[in-house]
């Protein structure tokens, strides 16, 4: 390599530097991983890996500029998330 030149940094990180670059712990990001709760993620050869552009659209999905801001775009908890399942119009649950 050139000295001139600086070495590019990855486009890529595996799921231990992800969740460094995000200041989590892998396992809380494997959760939002299982959960589809986290950044979009790829898999290349069977690894899975987050890009740098993805990881940082995710945390601006939970960026708010004050406590009195709506949460409409929030980043949810690495946990599983139920539906409610609401009864059809004109029937009610017995």
């Amino acid at each position: 390599m050139r000295p001139d030149h600086a070495p590019l940094p990855p486009r890529y990180l595996r799921t231990k530097d992800a969740a460094q670059f995000l200041s989590l712990s892998a396992r809380t990001l494997e959760k939002h991983r299982t959960y589809g709760t986290g950044p979009a993620y790829h898999k290349l050869g069977g690894r899975v890996v987050y890009s740098i552009e993805d990881l940082e659209t995710w945390v601006q999905r939970g960026a708010v500029t004050s406590t009195s801001d709506p949460r409409g775009g929030r980043v949810l908890p690495a946990k599983r998330h139920v539906l409610t399942a609401t009864p059809p119009a004109g029937r009610a649950f017995r």
